[in-house]
């Protein structure tokens, strides 16, 4: 069962993200928990989220608001994302995965797997997904072993869609959800192989080109995209393999 809290966040990020709550425009709390049909605590505790991710700000003594996101911001932030989480596993290729790591990596493939192979999506695997991301990226970032990297990054995520957490998923279109979460999980076999084979250069790569993939094709972005004309990131030329 998806979680209302995770549903919400989502939901929100996906309205920020198409310009359906436009910048300055204050989010009230009952209105919006009653168009997503949850109690107001959800509502509150996804707005401290997405504070946190750049997303919205005070407004007022309690209130939030959605900030301006222009194209440029976006493709920035990740951009820095794919240099940054691109060098982590560079990193962790040529220091090696200990026994922990390359479990949590494996059982986050394992899981993954299981989820595509029935070649659809229904909305509890957006859920599942998102956390299989977090603990897949998370770990390469830790395999690296570098400190600095990771507080370069944990500032780098607070800005608008940066973090590989700040996924905005579609419920609405989970048929398009599964092609391209599909080919991303395909992406995070890809990037394991390199690893773990030490192959330092081609994981760098990978995760360079992996870390736009989710933007590039999110069509939620489509009407900010135009709006603006969002600078195009660099179109994928890896192919994608599996362990």
């Amino acid at each position: 069962m998806v979680k209302p809290g995770q549903r919400v966040i989502v939901e929100l990020r996906k309205m920020i993200a198409s310009g359906e709550l436009p910048a300055g425009q204050r989010i009230p709390e009952i209105a919006t928990a009653e168009a997503l049909a949850v109690s107001r605590m959800p509502v509150r505790m996804a707005l401290r989220r997405l504070e946190q991710e750049g997303l919205v700000e005070k407004c007022g003594a309690r209130g939030y608001m959605a900030r301006g996101i222009s194209p440029a911001q976006i493709v920035g932030a990740i951009q820095v994302r794919g240099a940054l989480e691109g060098l982590a596993a560079r990193q962790a290729a040529e220091r090696g995965l200990d026994r922990a790591t390359i479990h949590l990596i494996e059982e986050c493939l394992r899981n993954g797997d299981r989820m595509f192979a029935k070649h659809h999506l229904v909305e509890a695997d957006l859920t599942e997904y998102h956390a299989i991301n977090i603990k897949f990226h998370a770990a390469v970032v830790n395999a690296s072993g570098n400190p600095a990297l990771m507080q370069a990054l944990a500032r780098n995520n607070s800005l608008p869609f940066a973090a590989a957490s700040a996924m905005a998923l579609d419920r609405m279109d989970l048929e398009e959800e599964y092609r391209h979460l599909s080919v991303a999980h395909g992406q995070h076999h890809t990037i394991y192989h390199a690893i773990k084979n030490r192959q330092a250069e081609q994981a760098e790569a990978i995760m360079r080109d992996h870390a736009g993939a989710a933007i590039r094709n999110a069509k939620i972005f489509e009407n900010l995209a135009n709006a603006a004309m969002m600078p195009q990131l660099p179109e994928l030329d890896s192919v994608v393999e599996s362990d």
